[in-house]
């Protein structure tokens, strides 16, 4: 499972014309599901990213984490986070989750990010929708974060 995530002021997703989520400052995160990624991977991939330290303290330093800082979290599913880009001009997705795994464990992401934050702290995009997504990069920063999924699944 792979994470993106972008240090925002703002974040907000748009489909059809119609905003169907938008943070205050936070994170962005743009999730990837790979075919072995199960319910561990969900847990160990939100407690990495919702303790990751990417929020300046007193002194400056990126030291706090969204659970210190009590800013809120933006979800939008990514299947190209899964493509295999080694190699050739043209990515490949047999690494991708099948679309029911996938958002099945997209919405579990989402449930077990609101169960840390609370609901009012946490967005998510629309799973298969065609999405337009706005941010304003703080910093810029970005990191991608990975987490193993069960081996052997698929």
């Amino acid at each position: 499972m792979k994470g993106l995530i972008q240090r925002v002021t703002h974040a907000s997703v748009t489909v059809d014309d119609e905003t169907i989520s938008e943070i205050p400052a936070g994170l962005l995160l743009l999730l990837g599901v790979e075919r072995s990624d199960d319910s561990g991977a969900v847990q160990d991939l939100c407690r990495k990213i919702l303790g990751y330290r990417v929020f300046s303290d007193d002194q400056g330093r990126m030291n706090r984490s969204l659970l210190d800082t009590g800013g809120s979290l933006l979800v939008v599913p990514q299947f190209t986070l899964a493509a295999d880009t080694r190699s050739g001009s043209r990515p490949g997705f047999s690494a991708a989750a099948r679309p029911d795994h996938a958002q099945a464990l997209f919405h579990e992401f989402v449930a077990l990010s609101e169960a840390h934050l609370g609901a009012g702290h946490v967005g998510q995009g629309q799973f298969g929708a065609d999405m337009k997504v706005a941010l304003v990069n703080d910093g810029p920063v970005t990191f991608l974060l990975e987490v193993e999924g069960a081996p052997g699944r698929g």
